[in-house]
């Protein structure tokens, strides 16, 4: 097993990898920027380092410093969590070269998967369906592309090769738009991701986002274990996520589940990862995959009792993956709400001290958040503060159990979205388990 893990990380998840590394004996260094001193996890870790002022490109994207701080330290890994560096190939190749074990894929599938066309390509040839489209890059062939959009069907979606986070997309309805719109795009992927590559897919019309989630150990071995819906959402960003999917039979769930497994197996996959997939007309189609610990990893953890910060530990400790196919139960359902610190109808952030804070409980309730009673929540980072999640035997005893747990809780001192939460729950198509990736934004009339 490690002896040292570093976190290179802040917020819920960083408390989140202490919590896991301290069950498994891990000592932990927390590399936290001078905004955030007085975090959860800092207080908590063996061992802390300031990597830099609260500027994340000067702290927590700073390779140099996180690195310096993993050796000063004598830490043998780095746990990237998500967001930040997670995903960064360069990030993982120096970690290794500098004889640290990055916790995380292997920096040549993070570089493939974070190239969405590779990625695409990668699992055509796997038999992964995919959403219709260009079959890689468009070029500057400005006939050839109005054909091929054409040939696809209005409305077709185009995205940047190198986007994420519901970024680098922009639908267009009709012709006389595309190849302004298809500029816009490739100069907006050059400036935020260094990648101005662009390609086209059909746009579905309602479909819901289903992810599945896999586990490798980089030695050929990889299973799945189920599916998550991640249909909420505003502006392509999660707001609540539950497991297992409404409506997706066992049947779906297995076959769409080896499908990934394999495509895993194929590429010796190494530690927790997504395949994200819209899902239209009972027909998947895969859009990209993250290869990280996902924000919504509890709702899965909680349906299968495995816990996935634990198995990436062991993996990256060079363990052999011991969990099976056979062993991976379906059982029960949860929802996870994400809480922001943000205004529940703008969505302007919402930073300052909390004057309060009362956690929810009960049966069935979980509760990960770095957040205490006069902590100042900063201004420099995302605004998510706590995730709550609700188990239950029926996702009717989850949703009672989620709303209980909304009305339980209480943040004083900053606004957050609990009431924007509350509402989505009391909604007649949410209760129903029917809503689409454009629900949340329909309702709001945004």
């Amino acid at each position: 097993m490690l002896d040292k893990v570093l976190i290179a990380n802040r917020g819920e998840i960083a408390l989140r990898i202490l919590r896991a590394c301290k069950e498994l004996g891990i000592k932990t260094v927390a590399a936290h920027s001078t905004a955030d001193s007085d975090l959860l996890h800092v207080r908590l870790a063996d061992e802390s380092v300031c990597i830099g002022p609260h500027q994340a490109a000067q702290s927590y994207l700073n390779i140099p410093a996180i690195i310096s701080a993993a050796e000063i330290t004598d830490a043998v890994a780095i746990h990237p969590g998500y967001g930040f560096l997670s995903e960064n190939a360069d990030f993982a190749e120096q970690v290794e070269k500098s004889g640290f074990t990055f916790i995380g894929p292997d920096p040549e599938t993070i570089r493939q998967m974070g190239d969405k066309v590779a990625a695409i390509k990668l699992m055509k040839q796997i038999g992964i369906p995919c959403v219709p489209g260009s079959n890689g890059p468009i070029d500057d062939n400005d006939a050839e592309t109005i054909k091929l959009a054409k040939g696809i069907g209005y409305p077709v979606l185009i995205k940047a090769a190198g986007g994420g986070g519901g970024r680098g997309m922009r639908v267009v309805h009709t012709e006389s738009h595309l190849i302004n719109a298809i500029a816009l795009t490739r100069s907006e992927a050059k400036a935020a991701f260094n990648n101005d590559k662009v390609y086209l897919e059909k746009y579905l019309q309602n479909p819901r986002h289903i992810e599945i989630q896999v586990l490798g150990d980089g030695k050929g071995n990889a299973i799945y274990l189920g599916e998550r819906d991640c249909s909420i959402q505003r502006r392509h960003q999660k707001i609540i996520e539950e497991a297992p999917a409404p409506g997706i039979t066992p049947k779906q769930r297995e076959d769409i589940g080896e499908l990934c497994a394999k495509a895993c197996r194929d590429m010796k996959y190494r530690g927790a990862g997504t395949m994200e997939f819209l899902y239209e007309d009972g027909k998947f189609y895969f859009i990209e995959m993250n290869t990280r610990i996902q924000v919504e990893h509890p709702v899965t953890e909680l349906i299968t009792g495995i816990d996935l910060v634990k198995e990436q530990l062991r993996i990256a400790s060079g363990e052999k993956l011991t969990l099976q196919q056979s062993d991976i139960h379906i059982k029960g359902h949860a929802i996870e709400c994400r809480i922001n610190a943000e205004d529940p109808r703008t969505f302007a952030p919402s930073p300052g001290t909390i004057s309060y804070f009362h956690a929810p409980g009960g049966p069935g309730i979980r509760v990960d958040s770095h957040i205490y009673g006069s902590y100042k929540v900063p201004p420099y980072y995302d605004s998510l503060i706590a995730k709550i999640i609700a188990y239950g035997e029926t996702r009717e005893i989850a949703l009672a159990r989620m709303r209980s747990a909304l009305d339980e809780t209480v943040i004083e001192g900053i606004r957050t979205n609990i009431p924007l939460h509350q509402d989505i729950l009391r909604g007649n198509s949410f209760q129903k388990g029917v809503v689409n990736i454009h629900y949340l934004e329909k309702w709001m009339n945004l």
